[in-house]
């Protein structure tokens, strides 16, 4: 049987907010289902919470107000955020990236999250 997990999209106000949303929905109050992408990312591969024979769906409903919340304003915070830290040699591809979404061209925090599920999950998520 099919186990689905829902997301409030209503409650997606930024990452932060995703991770605990997501957390929530598939492990329960305070639970943990990734807190950076790529740990977001290895979750979906299974083993955290979701069925070991993979046999799950993840529900986004109001996902049009999470991709406004997951948008350029917080893809330009995340990449800043990532630029900070950047090791030295990858400090002018962060730059180039943070530009774009500056002048509003290039993948979102919301679409950088959908291209992770349909990469690990492929089939899983539905966009209501």
């Amino acid at each position: 049987m099919t186990k689905t997990y829902v997301i409030d999209g209503a409650e997606v106000t930024g990452l932060d907010a995703f991770w605990r949303v997501i957390g929530e929905a598939v492990n329960g109050p305070e639970g943990y289902f990734g807190r950076s992408l790529d740990s977001f990312a290895d979750c979906l591969s299974g083993g955290m919470g979701t069925p070991d024979d993979g046999d799950f769906v993840i529900e986004w409903r109001d996902h049009e107000t999470s991709r406004r919340a997951l948008g350029q304003q917080e893809t330009v915070r995340r990449l800043e955020l990532r630029l900070a830290r950047a090791h030295p040699t990858n400090k002018a591809a962060f730059q180039e990236e943070l530009d774009r979404a500056k002048a509003g061209r290039g993948p979102t925090v919301f679409d950088w999250l959908v291209e992770i599920m349909e990469e690990r999950a492929p089939g899983a998520l539905r966009l209501l």
